[in-house]
Order: structure tokens, then sequence, then C-alpha cells
């Protein structure tokens, strides 16, 4: 492979291996702080228990989140120097504002919140982890702002060869940012849910702590119900937006060769890329695919065969990662409606079955947003900034083979080292479960004891 493909397959593998911990911590610091609140308003025990252990598993997955995430920043001056050269004025701008601004705010209060369980008052400590909550969101929006214009760019002039901002108030207010952010950020929370609920099922299953569990689970199955709703809701308003400024993305996902108008959408559907059609086309429902991304069944949609060969993206790739995300995207809506409404009756603990399948259905939401990232980027594909630069003119020209060759083996060697020690200590300490009973120090608990 040349130094382009290697590159690529070296961000690839560092930004989805990032993407892991990421979307746990954006919806798990909800969900904590949420636990902790309701503590405070109802004096139960029960909630702080489940905050304090909720939240360890929260400290080991940002910590690894945070150790994988500075990396990648790295590689756009190595790897991507001429990526960073034309488009570094914009693309910095947000990153900077995370930096300095959400992961500050961030960082500060996760040592308060972790520090200061005997120190502050416990209204102070629940204002804590909400802060790294809202922090946590905060820093999403900022580096999705940034991939948005990526996607969209807008807000910028050609200048000496270099793409300048005119404008940051476009790019901040750019609609495919935004909706990017809903989706992704609405897409942890129900990974956190699926992993609260999952490791919850696991105890329940094993009879322990059940009346902990049993709560933890129901709050599990009201998150996930409410982000698993909006979650394709916000998916259905992105792919609209995707049709509108990316055309040749939304024909692949929805393998579409022939631009028409009135476009049926294919229930069932498998592209022959080298025959340029689909091999199968079953239970058609006219109209739908114009509507769905135009709002009206007459609009008019554009076909990959109107679209040169060396702009188009990857077809089968793209494709498939969408229809398994969307697959998946209702699978966890059927999952939540049915979580909720047993966890609200007696007798989860007999209902073995759907237990186990919450417990193997935990990686599904991983799969599904690794899936997404899939679609969102490969599906940009020629393009690193769609329209603008091209991924094969971004990268470094200093940069040889061999050099990119040895820092992919090395980031391979380091991150296979990192998930083993994630899954260990994550595993052990999912296991333990949560404290048999609050330390003396620990003043939030009025009753002392469990309810």
């Amino acid at each position: 492979m040349d130094t382009l493909a290697l590159s690529r397959l070296q961000f690839a593998v560092t930004s989805m291996f990032h993407f892991i911990f990421v979307p746990l911590t954006l919806g798990l610091s909800i969900m904590v702080a949420w636990m902790e609140t309701r503590h405070l308003r109802t004096g139960d025990g029960i909630y702080l228990r489940m905050a304090r252990f909720w939240g360890k598993l929260f400290l080991i997955n940002f910590a690894l989140g945070v150790v994988t995430g500075i990396t990648m920043e790295f590689q756009f001056g190595m790897n991507w120097a001429e990526y960073s050269k034309y488009v570094g004025d914009i693309f910095g701008a947000p990153l900077a504002i995370e930096a300095t601004v959400a992961f500050f705010l961030e960082s500060t209060f996760i040592g308060v919140w972790v520090f200061g369980w005997d120190k502050v008052s416990p209204r102070m400590h629940a204002v804590s982890i909400w802060l790294v909550a809202v922090a946590t969101n905060l820093s999403a929006l900022w580096i999705l702002l940034a991939n948005g214009w990526m996607q969209h760019p807008v807000g910028y002039v050609i200048r000496k060869g270099r793409a300048e901002m005119v404008d940051f108030l476009a790019v901040v207010t750019n609609s495919y940012g935004w909706l990017k952010f809903l989706h992704t950020v609405l897409s942890g929370y129900t990974i956190a849910a699926f992993f609260v609920m999952g490791i919850s099922a696991w105890h329940i299953l094993k009879k322990g702590k059940t009346d902990f569990f049993m709560r933890s689970f129901r709050a599990g199955a009201a998150f996930g119900l409410i982000a698993s709703i909006l979650v394709v809701l916000a998916g259905d308003f992105h792919a609209s937006e995707v049709a509108e400024s990316q055309p040749a993305k939304f024909a692949a996902i929805e393998s579409l060769w022939t631009t028409k108008s009135d476009c049926s959408y294919n229930l069932i559907c498998f592209p022959s890329v080298r025959n340029e059609r689909n091999s199968v086309e079953a239970l058609k429902i006219p109209g739908l695919l114009s509507f769905l991304a135009f709002g009206r069944t007459s609009a008019r949609i554009t076909g990959l065969k109107d679209i040169p060969k060396d702009l188009r993206p990857p077809v089968m790739g793209t494709f498939l990662s969408f229809r398994v995300m969307i697959m998946l995207g209702f699978l966890f809506i059927i999952l939540s409606v049915i979580a909720f409404v047993l966890s609200g009756r007696a007798g989860l603990e007999k209902r073995r079955l759907f237990l186990r399948i919450m417990l193997y259905a935990l990686p599904l939401p991983y799969i599904a947003a690794q899936l997404g990232w899939i679609v969102a980027e490969v599906g940009r594909q020629p393009w690193i900034v769609y329209g603008v630069l091209k991924t094969s003119d971004a990268v470094s020209k200093a940069v040889s083979a061999a050099q990119v060759w040895t820092s992919l083996a090395g980031f391979t060697l380091l991150y296979g080292a990192l998930a083993a020690a994630d899954i260990y200590l994550l595993a052990k300490t999912a296991r333990k479960g949560p404290e048999p009973e609050l330390p003396a120090a620990a003043g939030h608990n009025k009753s002392g004891k469990e309810a």
C-alpha cells in the first residue's frame, strides 16, 4: 500500500478505536448525573450507590477516551499536513474552542466529582457531575461542527491557494454539523442505555443485588427508549441533509443508479457495482425515497450513473453499512420498548431469555455507531472536504510509506494493550458490583441504608 492508503488506514484504526469510548462517555455521564440528582431529591441511598457504581465505569471509559483522542490530533500535522495547510484556519477554530473551553471545563469538574465526595456539599457535588456531562457533550458539539464543515463546507473563500474563514457564524450554525451532532450524541445515549441494561441483566440473572440492578435496568430502559426513538428521527432529518448537500453519498447509501423523480424505496435491495445496477430489488414502496429525501414524492434524485466514476464513493461498503445500521436502529427501539414495559412489572428476574438477549445485545449499539461513521466518512470519498479538497491531495508529502507502516504498527500494539486493559477493568468493576454499603465519609446518604 502507498502512503495515502496507509494514512487512511491508520486514521481509520485510531478514530474507530477512539470512538468506542466517546459515545459511552456522552450518555453515561448524563445517567450518572441523573442518579445523583435523584438521590438529592428523594434521600434514597440506593440512587447514590448507583451513581458511585456506574460512575466508576464512566471514569474508566473516560480515561481511555482521553488517551486515545490525543493521538488523533497529531495525525493532522503528521499524516495530513497538506490538509492542515489548506484548511487549518477553518478546521482548527472549533477544535481550539473544544480544547480550551469544553475539555477544560470537563477535566476540571471531573476532578471535583472524583475527589469531592466528602469535601464539597452534596448539591455542589451533583452540580459538578452535571457540568461534566454538559462539557462532555459540548466537546462533541465542537468536534462535530468541525467534521460537519468537512462534510458541507460553508463560510469560507479560497485565497492564495488556501481556504480561509470569512463567516464564523456560518460555520457554527452549519445545519449539517448540528444534525450530525444530534445523531451522534443520541447514538451515544443509546449505547449508554444498553450498557447499563446489559450489565444489569447479567447481575439479575446471577441473582446478585437484584433491587439495585432492577432499578438500574429500569433507568436504562427509560433512557434507551427515548434515545433510540430520537436517534432514528434525527437520522431521518440528517439523511435529508445528505440528499441535499452530498447527492453522491445519498445515491450510494440507497444504491440508486439512475436519476429519476418519484423514486421508490426498495425494502429488499442488493447492488451490483460492476454492472451499475441492483441485482435484487423487491418490496418497492412508490415515491417513498423521494419523500424521505426532500419531503415530496415528486422530487428528483440524482443517480450514480450521472456522477463521474472518480467522484463516486465506494458503493458496496456505504450501502451495506447504512442498511445494517438502520436495521439495528429499529431493533433498539423494539428492545427498549419491551425492556421498559417488563421493567415496570414484577417478575423481570423470571424473564431469563429476554435478560440474556439484553446481555448479548450490549455490543450492538457500538456496532451501529461504527457503521454510522463508515457511512459518513467512506461515503464522503473521494473528498476529505466535500467538493473542495480531495483526500489524495491532503496527505503529507514528506511522509513515506515505511514511516506510516511503523506508526501504524505502533498504534496497533498500543491500542491493543489499551483495549485489553479497558476490557479487564470494565469487566472486573462490573462483576464486582456496587459497594455493599456507603462509607461513613460519603455524607450524601441521608438514610445510610439501601432503600
